[in-house]
């Protein structure tokens, strides 16, 4: 940083609280200064700095994108783009500050990982409180640290290489404030020929109200190596709108397979302004499997682009939108190789007035000859004021070509609710099992103890509306 940027940087910016616990903001609102002092938190290098003003021009450029529901709720001047807990990133949970620690205790992450995972990331607001990989998976020469570390350590190079290449800030306007305001996020590299058999996770709480979150995910499945990775996030419920605006970006390597597994469970007065993107390369597969419970607006469309010849892509995801959210979700497939493939299965359920939007779009280019796509969106409401559309584009660009799409939309039968309460289940519980096989797709792609958290939160859905 040269001091010109020194002396623009203005330190009333600087806004120290205390109520639960010792945190640090840097104050609502997004300007030059703001994103050079997230920038000199960050230790960014100079490429890194400049990557991020470059990204704030693009973002006040850029006007707010047309295609999802409106977001008039949410204003950037009531937003703190960087907060975090006054704590270090520890390597052991005993470290963790007790009120943090007793949160994450709370959503059973470190349960998880002396269970049933290879290493956890933790991050709190803006920043990893905790990150840990077990030894066996180290010595495979497997990295997965937190992205500051990545960026200013020995994998400065290859950050730099792949970092915002699949989403660039012209994408759309919240990839351009991502560019400017990320913080914290994950780096995984899986090395040639490499299988991780168990799964990594990170986890992502904001716990700040009128805050945001812009962690940054960046995954490097190289050459015949096979990765699970699975994303969980939350978020309390606050009176005043919150924020998250992360960047995902996979890159699967010829012959690899990376399987991805989100679920979302961020408060509703969440606007969840995700982007994710995977670039498949030759004979590698790519597999999504998503769960959204939360938030007050969504746009979330993971995107894949087959690049190699025989590449596949697998998106299930399931989405629940009660009383007062909008949730605007689907998937994209971009066909460039040969005889590449792909398959959506998409579910929703609406509830007390909620929102669904599906949403997909399925690209085939004029030389991704033998291309097959398959798309299958089906709806469930509960009631008759909930709302579920489904909008679909395909754009195919050959005449060798196998695309389909199928579309259903229904309601729980008297009939189905009648015959299990004659043996004995009440209605409530009824009603419970029905939507959770209704769900099921996606549950049985999900490791045991992930299929029982989301099937517990739709049952809290089912309850509270």
């Amino acid at each position: 940083m040269n001091e010109q940027d020194v002396r623009d940087i203005d330190r009333s910016l600087y806004d120290f609280k205390d109520d639960e616990s010792d945190f640090y903001r840097i104050r609502e609102g997004l300007t030059r200064e703001t994103v050079l002092q997230i920038s000199e938190e960050k230790h960014d290098p100079a490429w890194m700095r400049d990557f991020r003003l470059r990204s704030l021009e693009i973002y006040e450029a850029l006007s707010v994108p047309q295609w999802g529901p409106s977001i008039e709720g949410l204003n950037m001047e009531n937003i703190a783009t960087y907060v975090r807990a006054n704590t270090d990133m520890k390597g052991s949970w005993d470290e963790v500050p007790e009120d943090i620690k007793n949160t994450f205790e709370k959503l059973g992450i470190p349960q998880a990982e002396r269970e049933s995972l290879a290493g956890v990331g933790a991050q709190y607001d803006s920043e990893l409180v905790y990150h840990n990989v077990k030894d066996e998976v180290a010595a495979q020469g497997v990295v997965y640290t937190d992205m500051e570390s990545a960026l200013t350590g020995d994998y400065a190079d290859m950050v730099r290489e792949y970092f915002m290449k699949l989403v660039p800030p012209t994408d759309h306007k919240f990839a351009a404030l991502h560019g400017a305001v990320w913080s914290g996020g994950s780096f995984v590299y899986v090395p040639k020929g490499v299988k991780v058999d168990i799964p990594l996770q990170s986890y992502f709480r904001l716990n700040a109200k009128g805050a945001g979150q812009f962690e940054h995910t960046l995954i490097i499945v190289d050459e015949g190596a096979d990765l699970h990775f699975i994303e969980g996030c939350s978020a309390p419920k606050y009176n005043i709108a919150n924020l998250h605006a992360g960047c995902v970006e996979l890159y699967v390597k010829k012959n690899a397979r990376l399987r991805y597994s989100t679920i979302e469970n961020w408060s509703k007065n969440m606007y969840n302004l995700n982007t994710k993107r995977a670039l498949v390369e030759e004979n590698a597969r790519m597999e999504w499997v998503s769960g959204s419970f939360g938030s007050h607006t969504s746009y979330l469309y993971p995107t894949t682009i087959l690049k190699g010849d025989r590449s596949h892509c697998e998106f299930t995801g399931i989405t629940f939108a009660g009383e007062g959210q909008n949730l605007d979700t689907g998937a994209k497939m971009i066909h460039t190789g040969k005889r590449t493939s792909s398959y959506i299965n998409s579910k929703s359920i609406s509830k007390s007035g909620g929102v669904s939007t599906y949403r997909s779009s399925i690209f085939i280019a004029k030389g991704a000859t033998g291309a097959k796509s398959s798309v299958d969106c089906a709806s469930l409401m509960l009631d008759d004021i909930s709302r579920s559309d489904t909008i679909p584009a395909m754009d195919v660009r050959t005449n060798d070509a196998d695309v389909g799409h199928e579309a259903k939309i229904g309601r729980i039968s008297d009939e189905a609710i009648f015959y299990l309460m004659s043996r004995g289940i009440s209605e409530s519980e009824a009603r419970a099992m029905i939507v959770s096989g209704f769900a099921s797709p996606v549950s049985k792609e999900l490791p045991l103890e992930y299929a029982a958290e989301m099937n517990n939160l739709i049952k809290l859905e089912l309850e509270n509306g």
